[in-house]
């Protein structure tokens, strides 16, 4: 492998049982799976003696690649090529395999079922990255921080609520997901152009019709079909999986974009954990860069263009089918899933290392809680008889006073400023006042939601599985 190019995710990103799923013998022990499949429903109908069928179950695990590629090379067509490789290996039942099938019945049967159990494995690790956020949301549900708009402080939250803003996303991802793997339908066991034709050409004259065999064939596999079918499944389909997920990418990127604003200087609220022997950079052995959730963000970038790239699949495969979608198929679905699965490892193990500075957040509410304050005291000197727009001048002008002190590298004086001014004083006590620039009783009802949430994290339902078929085992 490294004396030539290989791509990342063959070695470098992503789980072992993806790569697994997605990898040049996987595929072509399904082919042989549905060719099988496709035999023991044509047995019942007379066309495939038990001999054949035996013969062909017997060679089913005999891929022999290299051979299949030689063949390839000469016919450009790798399909056929496995067949005439199969066929060479079963002598007695290799006459009968592909009985009137098409290329694609085969293929789009195992890649539907590819992509479904592609799909309950980063379901399933995107299960457990939404628990794992359940213990931090509950964890800090009561810590007040400073709540940031435009990267400008605005109004108290708390740390939990804001971690659970994280989860939501995760959760409208996790229902996209149920729903794309939901939707995924076979394309079915239906000739060249889905007329089912040839098989019923093949069966006239049995009990058995092509949407017997179809059943047959596709129970094998789990799977289901579509009512409609060209020669392909619809790559409409296609772009739904994959859309759904770039958006999931989205919603990581974002909890990654904001661990690594959190962790800079300016912040330095929240951290990913941090290896005792981790070498933040070559140059600067001080650094402890957040590099995995930069890795996040990096990849991320990838999965709109997956998504865009099967769009055009869907919207330019021509009449019953082209060939245009295929070779960027090869690349774009199993990288999909390996890029997300990848990202939710990550982002598995920034959650459940998260470190917190509390010092660090405490200082920033301190520092700028009180400036969001001055809404609770406009409202109770509005309430007690003063002008809302006069007053609100008078809070701004103080603000105005207080940021320029902070920039000079002074404490904030706004509470100071603000139980000194007598147009204040007039209408409330500077007791009162300093009480009411107290920013941590201005989170609302955060710890509440926040609570609330964690309960519904902890209980959300498991992904749903995909059967793996016994000749995988």
């Amino acid at each position: 492998m490294n004396s030539s190019y290989a791509s990342p995710f063959s070695w470098r990103y992503g789980s072992a049982e993806l790569r697994e799923l997605f990898c040049e013998q996987r595929k072509r022990l399904l082919w042989r799976a549905v060719w099988i499949a496709l035999a023991e429903s044509q047995a019942k109908s007379g066309l495939v003696a038990a001999a054949e069928l035996d013969d062909l179950r017997a060679h089913a695990g005999d891929v022999n690649i290299e051979a299949a590629h030689a063949i390839e090379r000469e016919i450009g067509h790798d399909l056929m090529a496995e067949i005439r490789v199969f066929a060479s290996q079963a002598k007695i039942g290799g006459g009968k395999l592909h009985l009137g099938a098409t290329s694609m019945d085969i293929e789009d049967t195992v890649e539907t079922y590819r992509l479904r159990r592609a799909l309950s494995l980063v379901g399933a690790r995107l299960n457990g990255v939404l628990r794992a956020f359940a213990a931090p949301v509950r964890r800090y549900a009561n810590l007040v921080c400073m709540a940031y708009t435009h990267l400008q402080p605005a109004e108290p939250t708390t740390l939990g609520y804001r971690l659970a803003s994280y989860g939501q996303d995760l959760l409208i991802d996790d229902a996209q997901l149920r729903r794309a793997r939901e939707a995924l339908d076979a394309k079915g066991i239906r000739g060249a152009v889905g007329t089912s034709a040839s098989y019923d050409r093949l069966l006239a004259g049995s009990d058995r019709t092509p949407a017997d065999q179809e059943r047959d064939v596709l129970a094998t596999f789990d799977l289901t079909a579509g009512d409609v079918a060209t020669q392909t499944y619809p790559r409409k389909l296609d772009y739904l999986v994959l859309s759904a997920l770039a958006g999931l990418g989205a919603s990581l990127s974002k909890f990654a974009t904001d661990v690594r604003v959190s962790s800079s200087p300016g912040f330095g609220e929240l951290f990913e954990p941090f290896g005792k022997k981790q070498v933040g950079s070559s140059a600067m052995p001080f650094k402890r860069n957040p590099t995995m959730s930069e890795r996040i963000c990096s990849l991320a970038r990838l999965l709109p263009g997956y998504a865009d790239v099967a769009w055009q699949n869907a919207a330019t495969n021509m009449f019953e089918r082209t060939l245009d979608d295929s070779a960027n198929r090869r690349t774009i679905l199993p990288e999909a899933f390996l890029c997300v699965d990848e990202m939710l490892a990550l982002a598995a193990k920034v959650v459940e290392g998260l470190r917190v500075d509390e010092r660090r957040i405490a200082l920033n509410l301190q520092t700028y809680g009180p400036f969001s304050a001055t809404e609770a005291v406009l409202m109770e000197a509005v309430r007690a008889g003063g002008s809302r727009q006069d007053l609100h001048e008078v809070l701004r002008e103080a603000s105005m006073k207080a940021y320029d002190a902070l920039a000079e590298g002074k404490d904030n004086p706004l509470h100071h400023l603000l139980a000194d001014d007598e147009r204040l004083t007039a209408l409330l006590d500077p007791a009162e006042i300093r009480s009411l620039l107290d920013p941590s009783g201005h989170a609302g009802d955060a710890p509440e939601r926040a609570l609330r949430f964690a309960d519904r994290l902890e209980s959300l339902e498991p992904f749903p599985e995909s059967r793996r078929l016994e000749s995988e085992s």
